[in-house]
């Protein structure tokens, strides 16, 4: 089923209110250790600052994908449409070094207060794959339209409070703006019956399941809180600052500490409501301060104008680069207000790869890690994509073999994975392979850390050092370096020989 115009007259809306229309090698084990020592002290990640960093106090930078499976098991099967070890190693192998894992409160929790203990075994299989090839998991409590009466995932049946209003049917993202499920978040702002408690003990389990997990890369609340009724209010540069903090930021807090009773130290992401993504403000710890020191935002960067022609087959729309700077511009007013981390946790969703470039290329300019929407399409029911089969790497989800290409070498890309110092600049052209990375170094338990792909250095690569000396093997993959005593600055250079 195509996007039509009628579905996206509320994204018109919004746009006319915004004043915005026409604007190889494995990768080396943490430390060496042995599964019995991961065991006692896991790689997991911190906030220091706008960064995140690891156990040996190196800036970490991540380049990921999503994999959330929206429909029942509500998690990936073990079959290679889904998720096994091969695909593990894929990523690994391609150096993506996080994936947004989706875990659903209906899979959680599918009767009120009952823990499906065998769902979160299911998902550990695919949290155990990437954790052992060194790829951090982001835990993901997932939602489009509410819940799948409206046509998309997330919320269970019996937490929806729609006060009897009938749903509606204009597609996705159009029954965002249909009564029934204003309706349904107007009911989950509001704390009906409860609903609050129920959501934070369901992340209470899968704090409690996973708080000591390695390469745990944190807790995501939830995607894309939709404001309700009030929506409107939200529709403009400025935002809707008290919508944000009495109910959005009241609602997040309240799980925050739930996670906090079981797990004191993971960090946890917010998000920004849904109109953030049109470059409305959010009002995230401006009004009431977090005091948790380990918060990151949660953001994500879509080009409106996508969401009415991308499943139509067309690409490289007007005005996306300006609309996509002025998300990134308010993502880091959001994380100084808040005091916070920060990772863009979707964009892409779609085979339109000026639009990827433009996204990523931003992200090295802002020194800002990302994970692509989505690794593989998944027969997603909510996305611009529609049935395009445009959001995921492959061709055929079955087959790795069918990797798009050219997708494929706008995203895999060299980049810092880990630093032992504190970014100045980063910079990637794909049509040259020039690499360019500037950092002031400080100490650290290991050294700086640079994925460089074969898939853009085919014969090696020409290295440039200044402050530091190589210590991996020339033309490595994960190019190793040491910085030198009394160096103010690191200045690391890559072209093709």
């Amino acid at each position: 089923m195509k996007t039509s115009l009628r579905r996206c007259a509320p994204v018109l809306m919004l746009l006319l209110m915004s004043g915005l229309m026409g604007c190889g090698d494995s990768p080396p084990t943490t430390g060496g250790a042995d599964s019995s020592t991961l065991k006692a002290a896991p790689s997991q990640l911190r906030r220091e600052g706008r960064y995140m960093v690891d156990e040996h106090q190196r800036v970490v930078l991540l380049h990921g994908v999503n994999a959330v499976w929206k429909t029942p098991p509500y998690t990936p099967p073990n079959t290679p449409e889904g998720f096994t070890a091969a695909d593990a190693d894929w990523l690994r192998d391609h150096g993506f070094n996080s994936v947004r894992l989706g875990v659903l409160f209906q899979g959680v929790m599918p009767e009120m207060g009952r823990i499906d203990t065998g769902y979160l075994a299911q998902v550990d299989r695919v949290v155990q794959l990437l954790a052992s090839r060194g790829v951090y998991v982001l835990f993901d409590f997932h939602q489009d339209l509410y819940a799948e009466r409206f046509g998309g995932e997330g919320f269970p049946d019996w937490a929806v409070r729609d006060d009897g209003v009938p749903p509606t049917d204009v597609g996705f993202p159009g029954n965002y703006f249909t009564p029934a499920v204003e309706r349904s978040f107007d009911n989950l702002w509001a704390n009906t019956d409860n609903l609050w408690d129920h959501y934070r003990d369901a992340w209470k389990a899968v704090a409690s399941k996973w708080g000591r997990q390695d390469h745990h890369g944190g807790y995501d609340l939830l995607n894309e809180p939709f404001p309700g009724s009030v929506w409107l209010s939200c529709a403009n540069p400025a935002g809707c600052p008290l919508f944000d903090d009495q109910m959005l930021q009241a609602f997040q807090d309240h799980v925050r500490k739930g996670i906090r009773e079981v797990d004191a130290s993971n960090l946890v992401f917010y998000e920004p409501n849904f109109l953030f993504v049109g470059t409305a403000r959010s009002g995230l710890g401006l009004l009431t301060p977090i005091t948790d020191p380990q918060i990151g935002l949660s953001w994500h960067k879509y080009c409106l104008f996508g969401l009415l022609l991308h499943s139509q087959g067309f690409s490289d729309l007007p005005s996306c680069p300006q609309f996509h700077q002025l998300v990134g511009a308010n993502a880091e007013t959001t994380i100084a207000q808040m005091g916070a981390t920060t990772l863009l946790t979707e964009f892409g969703a779609s085979d339109d790869l000026p639009d990827v470039a433009a996204v990523v290329n931003q992200a090295d300019a802002e020194l800002t890690g990302w994970q692509y929407w989505h690794y593989k399409e998944w027969r997603d029911p909510t996305t611009e994509s529609q049935e395009s089969g445009g959001q995921g790497l492959f061709a055929k989800d079955d087959d790795l073999s069918t990797v798009k290409l050219d997708k494929l070498k706008v995203l895999e890309r060299p980049y810092p994975q880990a630093t032992a110092g504190v970014p100045l600049a980063l910079s990637f052209d794909a049509a040259t392979a020039a690499f360019s990375y500037r950092y002031t170094p400080r100490a650290a338990g290991a050294p700086t850390d640079i994925y460089v792909p074969r898939l853009h250095y085919p014969q090696g690569y020409k290295l440039t050092l200044a402050g530091a000396r190589q210590l991996s093997a020339a033309g490595a993959t994960h190019l190793l370096i040491e910085n030198l005593p009394g160096a103010a600055e690191v200045s690391v250079q890559i072209s093709r020989p």
